[in-house]
């Protein structure tokens, strides 16, 4: 028999729009932050976790003994994903607050990072419906589209292996999204024919066979026909609840089929295509794909239409509620949620496909939503990837407990002198400021404040550590003279000075690093390119801007992507046409070419990143002619 399913209602309720002072406890985490994961141990994964199918699964005894396998692929029965995939607990840093006037609303998060550690430091059951567009099983080069470092690296992890190696890489990440999802969550995995039937099947031992709700087609006309096949013409989606008691609100639809029952002469209305009659959604969605002369079109090649994510978030979510994409391409799911009045929550591991989320945000928030409504603020957050100029403007005290935290520490404030603890060495932390590198005197200091301690005195513990972006000479040489202590003086200190850069700094990290998971490039700090732009008048109001004149400031890293906003206020948000450009050959076109719509003073910005993850910014005010 079906299950009884909760249906929703769309509340009326609207958000508050009075203006109030905010306590700046309530504001959230602002631009330069870092935000701690919760203190969570590496342990077993629960063994219970798996949905009990014991019926469902039982070996075919009339053909003897027949090995099923009933856990997903890539589970271990101890330690779950984790024995592939160990954990990284990293900090978030908050590069960017964008703001729109209500700070006492908490603010939607959109993050760059590898999806499955981001999803692993967030709360269990705090979302309300998860849509996935994962990358389809489809070959390397169709899933590369933006050409960051991080997203070659992790494709090439996806293929390696076939299709066991992609369904263990997207399973690990499947079950971080039920652990998420509230018990009437839903989440819905858009997939295609490459491996829809193996999606299923691996998802029938995540969440359980019962737990599968619909296979939704999504049927769409364009492109060309095939001479040797039957035109492949459609996506497939797979929707599965948290429990039971799943949340739907059914939607309608216009049908133009001309129906002799059921249906009184009122019930049909017209329109320019002809008489229809209003019907409930069936599993087969006639919806066109995003064409290059949409408005919506940001660029991304595989964009999603956002009626597809409307009609999603309106039958599985209610206002207020929290909505999630941890494959988030060019934002469309956020897009539709912010317009239909859901909380987001957006993950990319491309920097520019955050940067065009990010922007597209931007711009539809200022041209549409914030009129309608009190829209939260959004705050852009990076897990494992650092842009060092930011992190070294924070806060001493915000720079530290950022510091320890990612070098695997913890804060201890028991002795002066000392910053955290990691085991039982006691750990210093150097300033904020790259220029300011370490000195004798630090040395000494910190030297001494050991010397103090209880652990010195009783445990005869002679080992610490500095943390900084740079050593002075005269430093390196103190402590070398500590060093040269243990020969003759019981006094000895042996102090490590690990640059904060440094291979040596995430050595732990890459410690965990297995056989099935390269984590060497986690934990790493990049730095923006210097963005310089040359302009010249070439007929009335239009110009020309280059930026080819950029200088990368990472090594080894190139320009990939190029953004133009050419009414520049407070907030960036590109021109339409100008946050994702690519010539012929799908490269990256540093030139641009705009007519001002008026004359006058203009304030122009341009936003360039490159493909470690570097983002720079450059504005200037021109007098257009």
């Amino acid at each position: 028999m079906p299950r009884e399913k909760k249906t929703g209602t769309a509340s009326s309720a609207q958000l508050d729009t009075s203006p109030k002072s905010v306590p700046d406890e309530l504001v959230g985490p602002q631009k330069g932050d870092f935000v701690a994961p919760p203190e969570v141990e590496d342990v077993d994964e629960r063994t219970d976790a798996l949905p009990k199918q014991e019926e469902f699964w039982r070996p075919p005894v009339r053909f003897g003994s027949v090995p099923v396998e009933k856990a997903p692929l890539g589970w271990d029965r101890r330690r779950g994903f984790r024995k592939l995939f160990p954990q990284v607990m990293l900090p978030f840093q908050v590069v960017e607050r964008v703001s729109f006037g209500h700070p006492a609303l908490e603010p939607n998060r959109l993050f760059w990072g590898d999806n499955l550690h981001v999803m692993r430091q967030l709360p269990s059951e705090s979302i309300d419906l998860i849509y996935i567009d994962p990358p389809f099983f489809s070959g390397r080069q169709y899933n590369v589209i933006f050409g960051d470092q991080n997203e070659l690296r992790s494709f090439s992890d996806i293929w390696e292996g076939g299709m066991p190696g992609y369904l263990i890489w997207l399973n690990a990440r499947l079950y971080e999204m039920k652990r998420l999802l509230k018990k009437t969550g839903s989440i819905y995995v858009h997939c295609d024919w490459h491996a829809s039937h193996y999606i299923k099947v691996e998802m029938d031992k995540i969440f359980g066979y019962d737990s599968f709700v619909n296979e939704v087609i999504w049927f769409y006309r364009t492109g060309g026909a095939s001479k040797d096949r039957f035109a492949r013409k459609h996506d497939t989606i797979l929707l599965y609840s948290k429990s039971e008691d799943w949340k739907f609100n059914p939607q309608k639809e216009k049908s133009y089929m001309m129906h002799k029952y059921g249906f009184k002469k009122s019930d049909f209305q017209e329109d320019e295509r002809g008489q229809y009659s209003m019907v409930y959604v069936r599993d087969v969605w006639e919806i066109p794909s995003v064409g290059s002369a949409t408005s919506e079109r940001v660029g991304y090649p595989t964009q999603k239409p956002e009626e597809l994510l409307e009609r999603i978030i309106e039958a599985s979510s209610d206002k207020g509620e929290v909505v999630a994409d941890f494959f988030c391409g060019g934002g469309t799911t956020a897009a539709a949620a912010q317009r239909l009045e859901r909380r987001w929550i957006t993950c990319d591991q491309s920097r520019v496909a955050v940067a065009i989320t990010a922007d597209r945000l931007t711009r539809q928030i200022e041209e549409q939503t914030g009129r309608l409504f009190s829209v939260p603020d959004f705050t852009v957050e990076h897990w494992g990837v650092y842009e060092a100029r930011r992190l070294s403007e924070t806060p001493p005290d915000q720079f530290r407990a950022f510091v320890l935290r990612a070098f695997g520490a913890v804060m201890e404030a028991v002795e002066e002198g000392i910053h955290g603890y990691k085991g039982a060495i006691p750990i210093w932390v150097g300033e904020p400021d790259q220029k300011n590198a370490v000195t004798a005197a630090d040395v000494q200091a910190f030297a001494n404040a050991m010397r103090k301690t209880l652990r010195y005195k009783q445990d005869n513990l002679r080992d610490g550590i500095m943390l900084a972006w740079a050593f002075r000479p005269d430093a390196m040489e103190a402590a070398d003279r500590l060093r040269q202590l243990e020969q003759t003086d019981l006094n000895f200190i042996r102090l490590d000075m690990i640059r904060i850069d440094s291979p040596l700094f995430r050595e732990h990290v890459t410690a965990l690093s297995t056989d099935h998971a390269d984590y060497e490039n986690f934990l790493t700090f990049v730095q923006p390119p210097k963005v310089e732009v040359g302009y010249k008048r070439i007929a009335q109001r239009t110009y020309k801007f280059d930026v080819s004149e950029t200088i990368v400031m990472n090594s080894g890293a190139k320009i990939i992507n190029v953004q133009w906003d050419f009414q520049y206020e407070k907030l960036f948000s590109s021109t339409p046409g100008y946050s994702f450009v690519r010539g012929s050959k799908k490269e990256v076109v540093l030139q641009a070419e705009y007519t001002f719509p008026a004359g006058g003073k203009k304030r122009v910005a341009c936003k360039v990143q490159d493909d470690m993850g570097g983002e720079g910014l450059w504005s200037a005010e021109i007098e257009v002619s």
